[in-house]
């Protein structure tokens, strides 16, 4: 692995560093507090191609390569992880099924202005119940001649209320469990279709978040992703990149943490010296660093794996995800603890930074699910 980058995905760094510096630091804290998307940045973004990410230009992307989108999600997430999770929605589920199993119409007509910034999209998979369990969805799929007629509701759907379009999916068949699962597109103005955004939430406040409710919800066969049954090859095509960017935010936020809480600690004086003299701070200070680079190799190495041409990094997707946002979970509870009560207030970041830290070990699955995971493909129990 050779992690030496090159001019270009330095240029990129640079870039979104500068962006993040000069359009998001001075405004994030006013929108999270007032749980409001701040779209208006996110087109400023589309413009300059920051979220066409891996998708080729062909399809309205940027065409860059893994490590240049890993370094800009690091970069953007530095000052708003929400922000960061945008600059990975064509990458990720959102676009990396209809990349691979979409039909060119699909590509043309949803694809590609989402990659160019021109509209936003999500994914609809979590359902109130099935939670990790996504083979026992409800969500249900019957053929009625050229059209499906789609029953139930998903949960925790990003981009909601700004979304287009939505990729989600549905079992037609529940004895053949995952293998009986379809997907489709659904696009925002799909009689049957609502949304139900939810508010005042703990984390992840920017991000328009809720449900989505299909009500006797007619969706025209044009609209299926693939084959009928084929979801798990059609999900599967995006869950490491959707990972990847979930571990690379979480670097980013690491790294805001790890910074405030230098700073911090060289300002801060109690008993007549700075606080960062204490030796337990300073064991803080060392369990950042040494946990950010080691939480940076397995992201970068997944994205290196990535480039390399590899069909599936499933066990590095997951040692990535799962270590980075475990470890961004522990850094940010070590960085409000050196600020103490100052944690509380938004006159400091940290404490955005520790609210939506717990639930980077809940999004792309638990950490639970993937340490089950590590140790299955370790063991052979698991192939796929």
């Amino acid at each position: 692995m050779d992690f030496g980058f090159t001019d270009d995905q330095l240029r990129i760094k640079r870039m979104a560093r500068e962006f993040a510096e000069r359009e998001i630091a001075p405004k994030v804290a006013e929108y999270d507090r007032e749980e409001r998307f701040p779209i208006e940045i996110a087109r400023k973004m589309g413009e300059l191609g920051m979220l066409g990410g891996v998708v080729p230009e062909q399809y309205g992307g940027a065409g860059m390569d893994y490590i240049s989108l890993t370094l800009l999600v690091e970069e953007i997430a530095r000052h708003c992880q929400s922000l960061g999770t945008i600059c990975s929605f064509a990458s990720g589920l959102a676009g990396s099924g209809l990349l691979h199993y979409g039909s060119e119409a699909q590509k043309e007509r949803y694809l590609a202005p989402m990659a160019r910034g021109e509209i936003f999209a999500g994914a609809g998979v979590t359902e109130p119940h099935s939670g990790t369990d996504v083979a026992a969805m409800e969500t249900t799929a019957v053929r009625d001649g050229d059209s499906y007629i789609v029953n139930g509701a998903k949960i925790w759907i990003s981009n909601l209320e700004y979304g287009s379009w939505f990729i989600s999916f549905a079992q037609m068949d529940k004895s053949k469990r995952h293998k009986g699962i379809t997907a489709f597109v659904f696009p925002k103005n799909t009689p049957g279709l609502s949304v139900r955004p939810i508010r005042n939430k703990l984390g992840f406040r920017p991000l328009s978040t809720g449900d989505l409710i299909f009500d006797n919800c007619r969706i025209p066969v044009e609209n299926r992703v693939g084959e009928e049954g084929q979801v798990f090859a059609v999900a599967m095509a995006s869950v490491e990149n959707g990972r990847l960017g979930v571990a690379a935010r979480a670097c980013g936020v690491m790294q805001a943490c790890m910074d405030e809480s230098v700073r911090y600690a060289k300002e801060r004086i109690v008993f007549e010296q700075p606080i960062g003299r204490f030796q337990l701070v300073q064991s803080k200070i060392t369990d950042m660093v040494v946990g950010l680079e080691t939480a940076r190799f397995l992201t970068y190495r997944l994205a290196w794996v990535k480039d390399q041409g590899a069909k599936r990094a499933r066990p590095e997707s997951s040692m990535a995800k799962m270590y980075a946002t475990d470890t961004l979970m522990k850094v940010s509870t070590d960085a409000a603890q050196i600020f103490g009560a100052y944690a509380c207030s938004d006159e400091y970041p940290v404490g955005r930074h520790f609210r939506d830290a717990k639930f980077f070990q809940v999004v792309e699955g638990t950490s639970e699910l993937h340490r089950m995971l590590i140790a299955e493909y370790t063991m052979g129990y698991r192939q796929d």
